[in-house]
């Protein structure tokens, strides 16, 4: 039987808090650092299905997703194989606690991120502090 070796697909999910702040996460596995809550999509799962449930398992957060902002595909996001990330922006009320595959969830201003922040999360980051500025979304 031929094995094809194709891209995993994952979500990540920038959830906004009052006060404009965003949520991260520490991770508890390698890579160690900060991320976006986010994880493997489940065999028969929407991808927004999967957006809402890992934002809950990793900050205990029941969000309202309010876009699909972008695909993420560079082949080296991830050190530990090739994933694709759909990444939602999110809303939520509360304050999040780390759980799951989290050590810790944390809110953080946009103008103070934590400096280790994992796979291309500081890319997406960027991204999305452009959107906020401007508008406009990233260019293919």
């Amino acid at each position: 039987m031929v094995e094809y070796r194709n891209p995993k697909p994952t979500v990540d999910c920038i959830i906004e808090l009052a006060g404009e702040r965003i949520v991260l996460i520490r991770r508890k596995n390698p890579p160690i650092g900060w991320a976006l809550p986010g994880g493997f999509v489940d065999e028969g799962e929407a991808l927004d299905a999967a957006a809402v449930r890992e934002a809950r398992e990793e900050t205990g957060l029941e969000v309202k997703l309010s876009e699909q902002f972008f695909t993420y595909s560079d082949p080296k996001r991830d050190p530990r194989q090739h994933t694709l990330s759909t990444v939602y922006l999110a809303t939520a009320d509360g304050e999040p606690r780390g759980s799951d595959d989290a050590a810790e969830a944390k809110t953080f201003a946009l103008d103070a991120l934590p400096k280790d922040l994992c796979f291309d999360h500081g890319t997406i980051l960027a991204d999305y502090r452009a959107y906020k500025r401007t508008g406009q979304r990233r260019k293919l």
